[in-house]
């Protein structure tokens, strides 16, 4: 099957200064990601812009992918969307280490939109910033009650650790 995101530039690089736009939903599983964040089934927002350069063609614009984990706190159930800004270069003589490759007169512009909305998704997504999590001792959901656990003293082993003040040296650097 050809890829939805396989994009005949010969016209583009006949003309520097010539513009293609590029603006789909395809659906994720396409991209094989590989990665349970990013929603089975969801569509991957595409809006990009081709402009033709004198070595390739640089691409811009943006993509949106709808993601789901939980919080790295206290579990509950997350859903977002990863939304990213690109600028990439495409060259058929790669000079750029960083290019991606022109191939004949196209450009597969899906493992550079895989590549970019895998790394805008979230990793350890937090519910809200100040989420206090489970209780290490028995469980409970921190957010919705206190649990009558004890905390546990303090291991007497890291004490010297304790004593060194970590914030207070990288205030002074």
């Amino acid at each position: 099957m050809a890829s939805p995101l396989l994009v005949n530039v010969a016209e583009l690089l006949r003309r520097v200064g010539s513009v293609r736009e590029i603006d789909r939903q395809i659906e994720a599983d396409f991209f094989k990601f590989d990665d349970s964040r990013i929603i089975t089934g969801s569509q991957v927002d595409v809006a990009l812009t081709l402009e033709a350069l004198t070595d390739g063609i640089v691409v811009h614009g943006t993509l949106g992918a709808q993601w789901g984990f939980e919080c790295r706190r206290c579990l509950k159930a997350l859903t977002g969307r990863a939304e990213v800004e690109v600028q990439e270069l495409y060259q058929a003589v790669i000079s750029d280490p960083d290019a991606y490759p022109i191939t004949g007169e196209q450009l597969d512009l899906l493992e550079m939109a895989r590549e970019n909305v895998l790394l805008a998704v979230p990793l350890a997504p937090l519910c809200r910033a100040d989420c206090p999590g489970l209780c290490p001792q028995c469980g409970a959901d921190l957010q919705v009650d206190r649990c009558s656990c004890t905390r546990a003293e303090r291991d007497d082993r890291w004490a010297a650790l304790d004593s060194l003040n970590f914030e207070s040296r990288v205030d002074e650097a």
